[in-house]
């Protein structure tokens, strides 16, 4: 899925004059924004290094290893919110020891927005037109998984218009997937017995995460993700990832809620890194009828394994952490002149 937002990040870097051909671009990565910064490197004659987490597994650095990238992976570590805190602290390590390097800042620069301008066109073709009435005379609804806010943010920026004042405002509600114990929407202090699921979480604030653009949430735990993941092979014959899984069960819901509206929800990668964590693991998956959201008015009322929450399109979530990030300042590129761009 980040490819697009990698290589278009990428080549506007360079037509820019931010970065040259044969420069170092470096970042934080769980898996798949590594391997599309790799490809993006491979592409457009530049070095690639690679913070990456524990999570990433053999299949993987041998793809990364072909593609010239370098990583260094960060020791096993039962605690993915520590394993995410070492890996940045390592980016600034090395930063330092090499300020030449450019810091691709996937979390934090809006410039990952701009490879999903043409995937929400080929949405709006696919979908009648996703603009004034936005998918069809009832709207569209898309559900993804949050993580750095890029992908689902842009999308429905882009769906809703934000790069054509001339267009009609368009009916895009935006549903956002959360693991339990992320930061990002108020969740830290509901942890999953069993892992967070990578990618679609964090436990730093994101720059990149617009939670005005947000209308709902749903907060999804492994072993209910797990099922969604094991039902989306067996009954469609589609192989994905562990986040898909989440966005699968949460699209169901939704379509269920509004079935006049037309649902789309994004996969995120494939399943080959979750064999032996998910699949393997399929007689345990439950049923999908026996599997609903508990709705709560706030955060306080999350329980495990679904919760879901209607947002509103509400500013961050009060809390130390939010507040100190959010008075800084995003430190990425201004927005509005990307969309213009």
């Amino acid at each position: 899925m980040k490819a697009v937002s990698a290589l278009a990040a990428v080549r506007h870097l360079l037509d820019t004059g931010a970065v040259r051909r044969g420069d170092t671009l470096l970042d934080s990565s769980s898996g798949i924004y590594a391997y599309a910064l790799a490809l993006a490197c491979h592409r457009y004659g530049m070095r690639c290094h690679i913070v990456g987490s524990t999570t990433v597994d053999r299949t993987l650095r041998t793809q990364l290893a072909v593609l010239g990238a370098t990583l260094e992976q960060m020791e096993p570590c039962s605690d993915l919110k520590l394993d995410q805190k070492r890996r940045v602290e390592r980016v600034h390590e090395i930063l330092a020891e090499h300020p030449e390097y450019h810091w691709m800042r996937q979390y934090h620069d809006d410039v990952h927005y701009l490879g999903y301008r043409a995937i929400a066109d080929r949405i709006r073709e696919a979908v009648g037109g996703a603009g004034g009435a936005g998918g069809g005379a009832a709207g569209l609804t898309l559900v993804g998984g949050v993580g750095s806010g890029a992908s689902t943010g842009a999308l429905a920026r882009y769906l809703r218009g934000a790069d054509d004042p001339a267009r009609p405002p368009a009916d895009v509600e935006l549903v956002g997937v959360q693991p339990y114990g992320s930061l990002t929407f108020g969740a830290e202090h509901v942890p999953d017995p069993e892992i967070i699921i990578a990618g679609i979480g964090s436990s730093i604030p994101f720059g990149n995460v617009s939670h005005e653009l947000y209308d709902t949430l749903h907060w999804i735990s492994f072993d209910a993700a797990l099922a969604g993941s094991v039902d989306l092979l067996r009954r469609h014959a589609v192989f994905a990832g562990l986040s898909t899984g989440a966005g699968y069960l949460a699209a169901r819901h939704e379509r269920e809620r509004a079935p006049e509206r037309t649902v789309l929800f994004i996969a995120a990668d494939t399943g080959h890194r979750y064999v032996d964590t998910v699949y393997a693991r399929h007689r345990e998956a439950k049923a999908l009828t026996d599997l609903a959201p508990r709705e709560v008015a706030d955060q306080r009322q999350l329980a495990l394994p679904w919760s879901r929450m209607r947002w509103n399109r509400a500013p961050a979530p009060a809390g130390p952490q939010m507040r100190a990030f959010r008075a800084r300042g995003s430190p990425g590129w201004p927005l509005r002149a990307m969309l213009e761009a």
